[in-house]
């Protein structure tokens, strides 16, 4: 046999295809794998989730203040809306308009620090609402840390069973050495494929909800203005 044919038969690079590294992974290694393929599914999960929430949320406010601001009457906008399943910038109004019938319709007339009650009103109907846009953003924030560390923990691992195995069969060749460090180093893809999506996306949606969060303190406090003038009104009247 020609010397050549020999080297180049000793040397041919074994297969090394995605699920042949997956596959010929150690035990750990694959569930290291596993759980970061499913990490990076439950981010692209809660991105779609998120954008579409926030869609809905903006279009919901770009329709309520186009009413509310078309100068229909208080007190029809907010029969109007009681009846429905409201959220965002329509609950912050039904929220401070019950209070406020709540104090001038009850049994006896409470309007000494309405302002004040229909201001915490406000504030906790903001809190809520912002709380909402916000939830699971912080599972974003937590897989966009940890995912490159439970990667490399992954890829640590594959490197120490690759070096146990070249130990025990005593051969450092290239050939032997480059499939386990290969099955390692996808640990670490995996890793950076799960956290890469989740940062971008967590900084871009946080972005948003405080966005739509200031929108809806300036609604509040515009709103807020509103009740004031009105509640002097009634009290001078």
């Amino acid at each position: 046999m020609n010397p050549t044919d020999v080297m180049a038969s000793g040397l041919a690079a074994p297969e090394i295809s995605v699920w042949h590294m997956f596959w010929n992974a150690s035990f750990v290694v694959k569930f290291v794998m596993l759980g970061l393929l499913a990490a990076s599914v439950w981010c692209w999960a809660i991105i779609i989730d998120k954008t579409l929430l926030f869609n809905r949320t903006r279009k919901a406010m770009d329709r309520f203040e186009e009413v509310f601001w078309s100068g229909q009457s208080l007190e029809e906008l907010y029969r109007m809306l009681n009846e429905r399943q409201t959220s965002t910038m329509a609950a912050v109004f039904v929220a401070a308009m019950r209070e406020w019938k709540r104090s001038f319709e009850g049994a006896g007339r409470s309007v000494m620090g309405l302002s004040q009650r229909i201001d915490k009103v406000l504030d906790v109907t903001i809190n809520r609402e912002v709380e909402r846009l916000e939830s699971k953003l912080l599972v974003l924030a937590t897989i966009g840390s940890s995912a490159p560390f439970i990667g490399l923990f992954g890829t640590v691992w594959g490197i120490m069973t690759s070096f146990r195995s070249i130990a025990a069969s005593k051969n450092t060749s290239l050939a032997v050495v480059a499939p386990g460090i290969a099955e390692a180093l996808f640990a670490t893809a995996i890793g950076l494929f799960a956290a890469i999506p989740a940062v971008i996306a967590y900084n871009k949606l946080q972005a948003e909800a405080a966005k739509q969060q200031a929108r809806l303190e300036g609604f509040a406090d515009e709103f807020s203005a509103i009740l004031s003038r009105q509640i002097d009104e009634r009290i001078a009247a």
